[in-house]
């Protein structure tokens, strides 16, 4: 995934009320961002860290620019969650993700079980349908920790976990994707003291078949690749 235009480097002042960012450009000027991100953001939000912005397409848009990448550990962090589902399903279709590969058609944001939306919906007549559900990580508490998620409570995330698993007992196939945006992971945990629900939620849905991959990725102010997969190190 390329992005649209030149990024803007700057310096976060301060992430607050969840979707807003203030950033210090390279004027001097502070600019609020949209942070299209509603989790806690833990680890990623320390003001003075570097960060990028894209500008807005639309030039009557209220905000300016949306926020995308934050330097940690010297290295860089994707931390827009409207972007993996579009990267999940550009490296399936390029085979990248192995264990998606061989099916007929793909197709987002498909309705399913109770008035709920799965990321990536996998078809073929030859095998059952494969539903694709995709978490954005960015979690990573030090250098020596692995990745984790969730970084806040996710009642969201245990609903979609529940509905997995009545998929794969109606007969069909369903397969959780952790996608890393960020390349300084060789490990990926559940942060079960962050949301012991959803980590007690993924054993039970593993239990029943539901099954879980995380991939990494390699993050630049040019663009986001998914690249190779992580060791799991879940709930057994």
């Amino acid at each position: 995934m390329k992005f649209e235009a030149p990024l803007i480097e700057g310096v976060l002042v301060n992430r607050y009320k969840r979707f807003f960012a203030d950033v210090r450009v390279a004027s001097g000027e502070v600019v609020t961002a949209h942070c299209a991100n509603s989790g806690s953001m833990l680890s990623v939000k320390e003001p003075g860290a570097r960060v990028w912005l894209s500008p807005a397409a639309n030039p009557e848009r209220k905000l300016r620019y949306t926020w995308e990448i934050v330097e940690v550990f010297g290295g860089l962090v994707g931390i827009n969650t409207g972007h993996p589902n579009r990267l999940v399903a550009e490296a399936i279709l390029a085979g990248q993700i192995p264990e998606l590969a061989g099916y007929a058609s793909l197709k987002r944001e498909q309705k399913y079980g109770k008035n709920s939306r799965i990321d990536i919906l996998l078809e073929d007549s030859k095998r059952p349908a494969c539903y694709v559900e995709v978490k954005n990580v960015t979690l990573k508490r030090s250098s020596e920790h692995p990745a984790e998620f969730p970084d806040s409570v996710t009642e969201r995330g245990a609903k979609h976990l529940i509905e997995m698993t009545d998929m794969v007992r109606a007969g069909a196939r369903a397969v959780m994707v952790y996608l890393v945006q960020r390349a300084d992971c060789s490990r990926f945990a559940v942060a079960a003291d962050i949301d012991p629900t959803y980590a007690k939620t993924l054993k039970k849905a593993m239990s029943e078949g539901v099954e879980a991959v995380c991939y990494g990725c390699q993050v630049t102010p040019d663009g986001i690749n998914v690249t190779g997969p992580l060791t799991l190190d879940l709930p057994g």
